[in-house]
């Protein structure tokens, strides 16, 4: 008797179905509780609906949702494949442009984040709040028109806070009704939520910019060729590259730092002080088209530094069977500026010292050493204004978001397996590059 036809199959393959129909139902189900970011970096938690407790929200979040005004929430979802994680980031960034346009201008903007209370992957839906102070009719309206510009999925999630005479808060969505306009549905309540103990967003990093190895960050380029002609020159260089490749038996030596921190002038001075190869990431190969990933969403930006990583390594074991290596920022650059721009909030809400997030991808060949270069702030800013060089979208926010770059700096020095070798490049060149060589020469053969 085939398998499929014994009675006690069909009641085995009926509860693995019912089990599949309830995970893709949980999936498909909009999150519960939002993160929502404040002045000063701080997260607010709240919680709708069936997973609000009958209690008051915080009070930051009651003054934000709550009247005098009105405020909206507009939220991406996110789930899926690389492919509808690429296309939910890129609707994000579209509508980011939007309301920052018309009549939202006279409007607050604040960054959202939609989760579930139990902290899972895959549920993450970033968003926004959009307060209106003067409550006028005239901003829902460019908001549903704004939602009718959107007819491919993902399809954004548009709801609108209220309050009645408890003083209690209420979110009622928007639901889009085929050919017939919107309409809204009934009230959900607004309470407090605790704050979990990871950052909502960390669970998603791997597949949204830390990607842990190559095929990770190749599948996320694979869905970018459509509209990115560069995206399929990259996957075809990767391509052409060994998936391992081992070291040879020079020593290979990263060099890290903020802009500005004088890191371009010591990798070219050690450089040239071992007689080494110096490589940069991204490779030259590529690096022209850097401009062109770096006005995409993170998710894509850091997918096509990551495959840099993955090409400078097989420079970097070709090289150092013949002479030691220098190398121009790796991939502990690429995870930093990915954890502090997803991470919302403050220092306190980055992932915790040794969590896995800050591990070297198992398929990267590791260098020997990496140096990290820092100087003070102030010493950066005095830099930067005497050089009038272009800057990155990252490298801008360095200079006007003392937390942004605080962030970047921790994570950096939380990176493991390989850490990172802190030097003050403060002093002269002279002094920095001695302080460098003496550190070398200390932790490699």
């Amino acid at each position: 008797m085939a398998f499929g036809r014994h009675p006690s199959a069909r009641r085995l393959l009926a509860r693995l179905s019912g089990r599949r129909r309830g995970a893709c139902a949980l999936a498909m189900e909009p999150p519960r509780c939002f993160a929502l970011e404040l002045p000063g970096c701080t997260l607010a938690h709240f919680a709708v609906g069936e997973q609000a407790p009958d209690a008051r929200p915080d009070p930051r979040v009651a003054a934000l949702l709550g009247p005098p005004g009105r405020s909206y929430s507009l939220s991406v979802p996110g789930t899926g494949g690389a492919g509808a994680r690429v296309r939910a980031a890129r609707l994000h960034q579209h509508l980011r442009q939007q309301l920052r346009r018309g009549p939202f201008q006279r409007c607050e903007l604040r960054r959202l984040l939609g989760y579930r209370p139990d902290g899972g992957a895959g549920a993450l839906q970033h968003g926004f709040l959009l307060r209106d102070p003067r409550d006028s009719p005239d901003t829902r309206q460019a908001l549903l028109a704004l939602l009718d510009a959107c007819p491919e999925a993902p399809r954004p999630r548009l709801a609108e806070f209220s309050g009645d005479p408890l003083c209690q808060l209420w979110r009622r969505p928007w639901e889009r009704r085929d050919g017939r306009g919107w309409r809204q549905l009934g009230g959900e309540r607004v309470g407090p939520a605790p704050e979990p103990k990871l950052h909502p967003v960390v669970p998603d990093l791997p597949s949204a910019g830390v990607f842990p190895h190559r095929e990770a960050a190749r599948a996320v380029l694979e869905a970018c060729t459509s509209f990115i002609p560069e995206a399929r020159a990259v996957l075809s260089l990767v391509a052409q590259c060994p998936e391992q490749v081992q070291k040879g038996r020079f020593p290979v030596i990263v060099i890290e730092g903020l802009d500005a921190t004088g890191k371009t002038t010591v990798t070219q001075s050690v450089s040239d002080s071992l007689k080494a190869v110096l490589l940069k990431s991204p490779p030259s190969c590529i690096s022209q088209w850097r401009k062109i990933f770096d006005d995409e969403p993170t998710i894509i930006r850091r997918a096509f530094y990551s495959l840099g990583n993955y090409i400078v390594a097989s420079e970097i074991a070709k090289e150092s069977t013949k002479s030691p290596v220098i190398v121009d920022r790796y991939w502990h650059s690429t995870a930093t500026y990915a954890i502090a721009t997803e991470v919302s909030g403050g220092l306190q809400h980055l992932p915790p010292v040794h969590h896995p997030i800050y591990q070297w991808p198992r398929d990267l060949l590791k260098p020997d050493l990496i140096l990290l270069l820092t100087v003070s702030p102030e010493e950066r800013m005095q830099r930067i204004e005497g050089r009038g060089m272009e800057k990155t979208r990252e490298e801008a926010e360095l200079e006007t978001n003392s937390i942004f770059r605080q962030k970047v700096e921790v994570c950096y020095q939380r990176m493991e397996n390989p850490g990172c070798h802190v030097v003050d490049a403060s002093p002269s060149r002279e002094k920095v590059l001695q302080m460098v060589l003496s550190v070398i020469q200390n932790n490699c053969n």
